[in-house]
């Protein structure tokens, strides 16, 4: 049975997913008040929201002429109850998801003080978190289902078409009853059905073995509904997706070459500029200064060191430091990675602490030496890498490992573009100035 509490969830919700909120067109690039609003909102969400993501297996799942019986709680829709009998549902999953309470008192008071642009842009970030946390949930739950050959049905909300608003406080209630651990924030229900703080979420994923009848009701598959572009489980594409040019964005791989003042030709990078991240640019931009140290040896080899910090899942959350070392080639080789090692930091103890070490400490730190994930390949190829989404913050699943590489290297690859960039930049002053 599975269940997932996240209380450091990711929040980087999709431009698109933001402005198409907010009411612009697709094509609309924001600018000016717009875009500096836009900006500030996400800004001050990042500083001091503080969302948090439950979802859990429910234990029965029934269906009776008329009503949905979950956990022995009686539910009437007649959608969600289609749904579920269509694609022959033998389970279901509970979430929650909420952007907390700090986002709401803050709109308050930008009200109060009449300031209704900042509430404005404020509120609607809100509510793209919410819908972004229950997509991210919802692809995580769908990497879980996969693995176990089943399949995730759309998620289902009360006041969504054919399932009434009153029936939110059951649902919430069967949440709290059968919930394992408590959900990570408080949710209460109003009189109206709504919820408090109002930037919160819960549904119902259906669950199916029957993978085939989803593949053939393009209704029953919630890629359709799914913003989380990078999805190795994607089936239909996403319905709200942006229609792109047939020329795509310039590539560093062009190897565009230019003189500088000398004469000689400057080669960039052999990296993906504009790339499309798995991880936040914002956290990518603030690990790169804070947890990211890149030295250039003098045959053009780069040594990188990344400072990795969490917490074990258990006794009382010990916190964890890991020391990641790569050594990369040469940029015009495409900065293929010859060295990669992974390991506690000196003077660590709270690894001793995660649980798969206190049973087997052996066998956990030989398999996290000898994963070295994409050596011998380009870094750009971190891009293409599948790898799971979320994960927690120890070292005991290799999935968590995995998870925890691809930020490593995602963060590297940022910094280098961004690095690259710069030096090209300037190269081209330098041509333009001669």
């Amino acid at each position: 049975m599975i269940e997932l509490v996240d209380t450091l969830p990711d929040i980087n919700v999709q431009p698109a997913e933001y402005k198409r909120l907010l009411g612009y067109p697709r094509d609309r690039v924001l600018d000016g008040r717009a875009r500096e609003l836009a900006e500030w909102a996400r800004g001050w969400y990042a500083k001091n929201g503080k969302p948090w993501v439950y979802a859990r297996e429910a234990q029965t799942v029934q269906l009776t002429n008329g009503s949905i019986l979950i956990d022995g709680v009686t539910f009437a829709s007649p959608k969600l109850q289609k749904m579920l009998h269509e694609a022959e549902a033998h389970g279901a999953i509970l979430a929650a998801v909420s952007a907390g309470p700090e986002l709401e008192a803050e709109s308050q008071r930008l009200w109060l003080e009449e300031k209704p642009d900042e509430y404005f842009f404020l509120e609607i970030f809100g509510s793209a978190v919410v819908e972004h946390l229950m997509t991210m949930t919802g692809a995580r739950l769908c990497a879980w289902a996969e693995s176990r050959k089943m399949a995730v049905l759309p998620h289902y909300s009360p006041g969504y078409p054919e399932w009434e608003i009153d029936q939110q406080p059951r649902l919430l209630e069967l949440l709290n009853r059968t919930a394992q651990q408590p959900l990570p924030g408080k949710v209460d229900v109003l009189e109206s059905g709504m919820l408090k703080p109002k930037k919160s979420l819960i549904a119902v994923f259906g669950l199916t073995n029957h993978t085939d009848r989803v593949r053939k009701l393009t209704d029953l598959v919630a890629c359709e509904n799914c913003s989380f572009g990078s999805c190795q489980y994607r089936r239909v594409p996403y319905r709200r997706a942006p229609e792109f040019s047939k020329t795509e964005s310039p590539s560093l791989q062009e190897e565009l070459a230019i003189e500088n003042a000398a004469g000689e030709p400057v080669k960039i990078a052999t990296l993906t500029r504009d790339a499309k991240y798995a991880v936040n640019a914002r956290a990518l931009d603030r690990w790169a200064a804070e947890r990211l140290t890149i030295a250039t040896n003098d045959d053009g080899t780069i040594d990188a060191v990344f400072k990795y910090e969490g917490s074990t899942c258990s006794n009382m959350g010990r916190t964890i430091h890991f020391v990641y070392r790569l050594k990369l080639g040469r940029r015009d080789e495409g900065y293929p990675i010859r060295e990669i090692t992974c390991g506690p930091a000196p003077g660590d103890e709270g690894h001793r602490f995660m649980c798969r070490y206190m049973t087997n400490a052996e066998h956990l730190m030989v398999a996290i030496d000898h994963e070295k994930p994409l050596l011998g390949q380009s870094l750009n190829d971190v891009l293409a890498w599948q790898r799971p989404a979320m994960s927690p913050s120890c070292y005991c699943e290799p999935s968590s490992r995995k998870h925890k590489w691809g930020l490593v290297l995602e963060t590297i690859h940022y910094a280098l573009v961004k690095r690259e960039t710069e030096i090209a930049n300037l190269a081209t002053t330098m041509v333009e100035s001669k």
